[in-house]
């Protein structure tokens, strides 16, 4: 018996220019931005109901430096070389390693019930696009260019028609899209 293949959804910040990241893993420029008090642009509604997480290497040992390991659902990190990424010990009852494709994971999600998993990390995000896999992205555009860094889009991702579902915009100068594939 198998199980109904969750929705892989995507919540990601990125520079205007594409960039998550400076080239070297760097998000300061995201992180040091002005919020609005009590502002998280939807990102409490979009997790609510995500059962699960699939995120990169380079995504996970960047949320290792984090103060606190902010999630509480069960978190897939993918690395085509699974032997080589640790887990913490505070962590082996949240988050395994995994080789498997794309496809591969979320199938495993279905078997156990999972209806929506959150994706993230570049090259993670465009090979579940490349795999037609995302059904729903929702990119907060920050305004800085950083010229140079860790694209979001770029090679991989595949032609892809996205559906525009809503768009948001804050004093800050954040705007938010929300597509379905």
């Amino acid at each position: 018996m198998t199980g109904q293949l969750p929705s892989a959804e995507v919540f990601i910040a990125t520079s205007m220019d594409g960039y998550i990241a400076r080239p070297d893993g760097d998000i300061l420029w995201l992180t040091s931005r002005p919020v609005p008090e009590g502002e998280d642009f939807g990102y409490a509604t979009f997790l609510d109901g995500v059962g699960a997480m699939v995120m990169g290497r380079e995504s996970f040992e960047k949320v290792l430096t984090f103060p606190e390991w902010p999630y509480n659902i069960p978190v897939v990190v993918l690395s085509r070389t699974p032997e080589r990424v640790t887990v913490p010990d505070a962590l082996k009852d949240k988050v395994r390693v995994s080789g498997r494709g794309p496809r591969a994971v979320l199938e495993e999600f279905g078997l156990r019930g999972v209806t929506r998993v959150y994706i993230d990390g570049g090259q993670t995000i465009r090979n579940f696009v490349a795999e037609g896999l995302v059904r729903r992205m929702i990119v907060t555009l920050i305004p800085v260019l950083l010229g140079q860094g860790r694209a979001l889009w770029g090679h991989g991702a595949g032609d892809v028609n996205l559906t525009l579902v809503a768009s948001r915009n804050w004093e800050n100068g954040f705007v938010q899209v929300e597509y379905k594939a």
